[in-house]
């Protein structure tokens, strides 16, 4: 009993920006868990990504050792970073099924943000124990009572309760870190509330990554019994058996120990090759026939995108490297997909727009894939009117529970408006954060972009939150930008999806010879269908090569021609080598030449190279 007693499993979280990595630091200081020559900023940022970008994107877990001096209790913290953007809430919501409490992060110059909110609601429904803290309170824009009280109206606590720290220079950390000591319950009180009772040893993964000696290395949570390096383990979801090379836990790297007790945070080494034996979300167990620990609920990527490799041969390298990321980054869902412009690669599913910017370099980077993106959609629910719908869609597009309902992310896909009844595009709710003065230019923002306006809340006299419904399709591509733009950058935004709403949807085609090019399909409100249909129309005739022949582009919605522009023939001097004569020896030679335009506009192709395609996902 007592050694769970002196186990305290916590996380940080915090809108983007706020100091969660400083404050990380100055812990793992102020611990002696890393010696000072070992320190670096965001120490927790592994990848070279993060340091770049200055952002959290993977979860980091570490053990630190705290020894109180009016006790001499030594105390273990199990620590786990979290990313602050919307993109990576996958990340966040993991690694508070791992932890009992967390730290709720605020900037004390720029108060409470949109993420803010968001993460709090996740961490409430996890019932963790939250301790709020005002971070920068060094900085001279700092107004600590004021964001005091948008704490106290957010979470209705005391001000007593809500610590000050600067993370920069560790003003208030150690009081912060007995804070979470004395606030933060042990492991075991939580895990006595699980619904299942099992006596067998049983830990929760909540992540992994792939060694390249090594095999599969998972992150585990351990509710109850003991780890230990040879013993024979199962994981209940995939079935499968295997022996346990190695347990150890994070400093932050991999320090091997002698065993994983209940209630501690650490990985274990799998020695297996497979990484579709490993889940994020599954039990480990002592015994195959031991119950399931409640995991995760399944992510729905928001926004979906087709990876293809720039050259044929990389196809097989990109599937492997694909099935590796999707092991340690769990939200990335993805399946084959043929594309006539591109050949074969995969459609992705991803949490938003940040996120598969971040994929896409990790697999540039990490695995060396070369690759084309092709341009980012949301997932349509298309309802059809006919009695066979896997005559009109493929069967493996079709809902279980509705057969004549089908999921589609391309538009390549969408059947013909005859055969559709009605198409439903995913909703979601939409907060957003920003100064009073900036109130206007959101909302004709949203509105710009059909959405609902809901109600509009003053976190106090300077500072608002504004709530609407809105497509999904309308805010994955620019809609942040634009804000930051209008708000001077003061404003921040966080959204949670909604379901379905029918909408009047409709699937633009791009016409080239009169032959549709599939690849350049796309789906939009019809309100909106000229615009685009003329922009990408445009776009074509700068950068498609001239032929002999006119090549006409169009933007169609069925039958009926959108928008228009024409690619003009090469012009060839037939007469240039008369030297006179008759004139109707010229006209002869120009009505053959006529003649044969026509001809070849009649057979000739347009074959759409992969520059002419990637020119027009850049618009």
């Amino acid at each position: 009993m007592q050694a769970f007693m002196n186990i305290r499993n916590f996380c940080i979280i915090a809108h983007i920006d706020h100091g969660k990595s400083t404050l990380s630091d100055r812990m793992i200081e102020l611990t002696g868990t890393l010696q000072k020559r070992q320190m670096r900023e965001q120490t927790l940022d592994m990848m070279d990504l993060e340091r770049e970008r200055g952002i959290t994107i993977k979860l980091t877990p570490v053990r630190m050792v705290l020894r109180r001096a009016q006790d001499d209790t030594a105390f273990e913290l199990n620590l786990i970073d979290t990313p602050g953007h919307t993109d990576f809430r996958y990340e966040v919501s993991r690694s508070l099924a791992a932890c009992e409490g967390a730290i709720l992060l605020v900037d004390a110059s720029q108060g409470v943000q949109a993420q803010t909110i968001a993460v709090l609601m996740m961490a409430l429904e996890h019932s963790l124990t939250i301790i709020p803290v005002l971070n920068k309170i060094d900085l001279p824009a700092a107004d600590p009572e004021r964001v005091c009280e948008e704490v106290i109206k957010l979470i209705g606590c005391k001000k007593e309760d809500i610590l000050q720290i600067s993370a920069k220079d560790g003003r208030g950390v150690g009081e912060l870190l007995d804070a979470v000591i004395e606030r933060i319950p042990p492991p075991h009180a939580r895990d006595s509330r699980l619904k299942t009772q099992d006596s067998s040893t049983r830990a929760l993964i909540f992540d992994a990554v792939v060694d390249s000696y090594r095999g599969v290395v998972a992150y585990v949570r351990v509710m109850g019994g003991t780890l230990k390096a040879g013993m024979q383990a199962h994981f209940l979801g995939t079935k499968t058996p295997f022996e346990i090379l190695e347990v150890g836990f994070f400093s932050p790297k991999f320090i091997p120990d002698e065993e994983l007790a209940e209630g501690q945070i650490g990985y274990i080494v799998t020695g297996l090759k497979d990484v579709k034996l490993v889940r994020v979300g599954d039990t480990v167990a002592s015994r195959a026939d031991a119950a399931m620990l409640p995991g995760y609920a399944h992510v729905q990527p928001m926004v979906f995108a087709g990876l293809y490799p720039t050259e044929a041969d990389s196809y097989p390298d990109l599937r492997e490297a694909i099935e590796k990321l999707s092991l340690n980054d769990s939200a990335l869902s993805s399946e084959p997909e043929q594309n006539a412009a591109l050949g074969n690669g995969f459609r992705c599913g991803f949490l938003g727009l940040l996120h598969l910017d971040i994929i896409q370099e990790r697999l540039e980077r990490e695995y060396d894939c070369d690759l084309v993106v092709t341009a980012p959609s949301v997932l349509y629910e298309v309802k059809l009117n006919v009695r066979q719908p896997a005559s009109v869609v493929r069967a493996s597009l079709l809902k279980p529970d509705e057969p004549d309902v089908a999921r589609i992310s391309n538009p390549a896909d969408f059947p013909d408006a005859a055969y559709i009844a009605e198409v439903r595009e995913p909703w979601v709710h939409l907060e957003i954060v920003c100064r009073a003065q900036d109130i206007g230019a959101a909302m004709n923002l949203v509105q710009e972009r059909r959405g609902i306006y809901h109600t509009l809340e003053y976190l106090d006299a300077g500072r608002c939150l504004l709530r609407f419904d809105v497509p999904l399709q309308a805010i994955v591509l620019d809609f942040f930008d634009k804000l930051k733009s209008g708000t001077e950058g003061y404003g921040s935004m966080s959204y949670e999806p909604l379901g379905y709403r029918t909408g009047d949807l409709v699937k633009l085609a791009i016409l080239l010879l009169g032959e549709p090019a599939d690849a350049l399909s796309t789906v939009v409100h019809k309100s909106e269908a000229h615009a685009v249909g003329a922009i990408i129309c445009k776009r074509l005739k700068e950068v498609l090569p001239k032929a002999q022949f006119e090549i006409p582009i169009q933007a169609a919605i069925g039958g009926k021609i959108v928008a228009r522009e024409t690619v003009g023939a090469m012009r060839k001097d037939v007469t240039g080598y008369l030297y006179g004569g008759d004139v109707s020896r010229k006209k002869k030679l120009l009505e053959k030449q006529k003649k044969g335009k026509k001809r070849m506009k009649k057979m000739g192709r347009v074959t759409l190279t992969q520059e002419a395609f990637l020119s027009v996902l850049k618009r």
